[in-house]
């Protein structure tokens, strides 16, 4: 129970990796917000069957009136905010495609909701933590990054961003007591990645050649690296990525 009595924040927690952070830290002994803009209402329930405590909110992280509204009512209700996990993301759904044909409005909308989104939330939870005088957030980049996967140059560019977000970040939140620090998940086989036909078997195996582990990496790849990241054991860690991708990527 490494996060008993903590509250912890995760975005775009209704299915994926985000409801695998979810139902994780609540094993750990926090209480969780769940928020997307999904119904994540599934999830508390799971977590309460489970004997955790959730609460389950719409949360549109690239709204900032909405996501503040969600800091809100965390602190109404538990009358803290410990942990942040800025898991909401534009990924599965993306439509593979040469940079020269990707549309103005779709660069944006990948970097309102990955980057901008990110970027809200810090701010919505920041002012809490800073009267509290610590907190942990965790924010999600990609070893796409590190790669530099082609046909995905709006989401690569989204999820490189987070990178200096988090590194600029946690210059600025050292004196507050706040760490921030991001994880870098592969390629995941998650239910929205299998149910998008853009994504094919090969770019499965890619991902697993790649690798020095020769398997899919599954959402519970995860769950140590952001457990850790969000409990007191990581206090003098920030600024941070931590590639979890079975070894495709060395940086």
């Amino acid at each position: 129970m490494r996060l008993k009595g903590k509250v912890a924040i995760v975005t775009g927690g209704a299915r994926g990796l985000g409801k695998a952070y979810a139902l994780r830290l609540s094993e750990e002994g926090a209480q969780i917000v769940v928020t997307d803009i999904l119904d994540a209402t599934p999830v508390k329930h799971e977590i309460e069957g489970k004997g955790g405590e959730a609460v389950a909110l719409y949360g549109n992280v690239s709204d900032e009136g909405s996501i503040n509204e969600v800091a809100r009512k965390t602190i109404e209700r538990f009358g803290k905010i410990d942990i942040l996990v800025n898991n909401a993301g534009i990924f599965a759904n993306v439509t593979k495609k040469p940079f020269y044909e990707i549309s103005l409005q779709e660069w944006d909308r990948i970097v309102k909701v990955n980057l901008t989104g990110t970027f809200l939330c810090c701010k919505a939870v920041y002012p809490q933590m800073k009267k509290q005088g610590k907190g942990k957030i965790v924010n999600v980049s990609s070893s796409t990054f590190f790669i530099g996967v082609p046909n995905l140059v709006h989401y690569v560019t989204s999820k490189g961003a987070i990178v200096a977000f988090t590194r600029a970040l946690a210059r600025e939140l050292g004196h507050d007591g706040i760490c921030v620090n991001a994880i870098a998940p592969g390629f995941t086989v998650s239910e929205a990645i299998q149910g998008n036909p853009t994504f094919p078997e090969a770019s499965h195996k890619v991902a697993v050649d790649s690798r020095c582990f020769k398997r899919d990496e599954q959402p519970g790849d995860l769950l140590g690296t952001v457990v850790f990241l969000a409990s007191d054991e990581s206090d003098f860690i920030t600024g941070q990525t931590i590639v979890v991708d079975g070894g495709a990527v060395f940086h």
